[in-house]
C-alpha cells in the first residue's frame, strides 16, 4: 500500500483498533509488521487494551512484552529514553553503535533481538504542549534493510499519529483553517519531495519567504514538523496531492526548518 492509499483508508477508518490494524499491515509490506506506539511525556487516556503506560498500541510478540513490562525496560529502554533528543527517524541499530549507551540500554536492544525484532526503526513525534510520543517498527527478518524503508515508515508514522489524535479527541476544524494560495503551493512542493531552495526557484522567490510560508503553515496546523503538516492538510482537505506515492514523501530537512 503506498502512502496516497494508507492516507486515503486512515481518513475512513472509525476504530482506533482497525486504524492500528492498517498501520500493521502497511508497515509488514515493507518487512517491518511488528509495530508499538507510546506516549512518553504525557498519559494517553484512550488507548487499545491491555497496553500499560507508556504504551498505547502494541503489537510485539507476547512474551516479550510480558518479559519487557515485568521487568520495567520501559525505564531503561534507550528509545524511550532517548527519542526526544531526536528530530528525525533513528534505526536500532545506530543506537547500539553509539558508545555512550549504558549497559541497561544495551541489553534492552539484545534481548529485544532475541525476542525476535532484529531489526528497528523509531520515529519522534511532537504534539502541542510539549508532548512527545514514538511510534516504532520493527522488522522479524535478518535482512531486513530499515535504511531503504526509513522514509516510508516516517510518512506512516506521521499519518497514523494524526488519525489518532483526531478518533481519540475532537478532530481540528478545517473550516477554521484557512492556507493562501502561496502557503498551499509551498505545501504542495514539500509533499512532492521538495527542499526550500528547490521550491524557491520554481516559484521563483527566495528560500527564506518558502521558509516563512511553510512555518506559517505548521503554526496553522500546530506541528513543527514539515511531514505532520503535509499529513494534516491532506487530511483536511486543505491541499490535494493527486497521485502521491511512496517515491514522492516529503522530506524532512534541517532542524531550522522545522520549527
Amino acid at each position: 500500500m503506498d502512502l496516497f492509499s494508507f492516507i486515503d483508508c486512515a481518513n475512513r477508518t472509525q476504530s482506533l483498533s482497525d486504524l492500528f490494524d492498517l498501520l500493521v499491515g502497511s508497515a509488514a509490506d515493507q518487512g517491518f509488521g511488528e509495530v508499538a506506539y507510546g506516549a512518553l511525556n504525557y498519559e494517553e487516556t484512550v488507548r487499545l487494551p491491555e497496553h500499560p503506560m507508556p504504551a498505547i498500541a502494541l503489537n510485539f510478540p507476547l512474551d516479550w512484552r510480558k518479559h519487557y513490562f515485568e521487568r520495567k525496560y520501559y525505564n531503561i529502554d534507550p528509545v524511550v529514553r532517548r527519542t526526544a533528543s531526536h528530530t528525525r527517524p533513528f534505526m536500532w541499530d545506530q543506537l547500539l553503535k553509539q558508545k555512550r549507551l549504558q549497559a541497561g540500554e544495551r541489553l534492552v536492544i539484545n534481548e529485544s533481538r532475541e525476542a525476535g525484532l532484529k531489526h528497528g526503526v523509531s520515529v519522534p513525534l511532537f504534539g502541542p504542549s510539549g508532548r512527545i510520543a514514538v511510534l516504532s517498527f520493527a522488522s522479524r527478518f535478518n535482512d531486513a534493510d530499515p535504511v531503504r524503508q526509513i522514509r516510508h515508515l516516517h510518512a506512516l508514522a506521521c499519518q497514523f499519529h494524526v488519525a489518532f489524535g483526531e478518533l481519540s479527541r475532537p478532530a481540528l476544524d478545517n473550516r477554521a483553517i484557512t492556507l493562501s494560495q502561496r502557503e498551499r503551493e509551498c505545501l504542495r512542493w514539500t509533499a512532492e519531495g521538495k527542499t526550500s531552495w528547490d521550491i524557491g526557484i520554481i516559484l521563483k522567490i527566495s528560500e527564506n519567504t518558502i521558509n516563512f510560508h511553510i512555518k506559517k503553515v505548521m503554526r496553522k496546523l500546530d506541528t513543527t514538523s514539515r511531514t505532520v503538516a503535509v499529513v494534516k492538510a491532506i487530511r483536511l482537505g486543505l491541499i490535494e496531492i493527486p497521485g502521491l506515492s511512496n517515491s514522492s514523501l516529503p522530506a524532512e530537512t534541517d532542524v531550522a526548518d522545522q520549527s
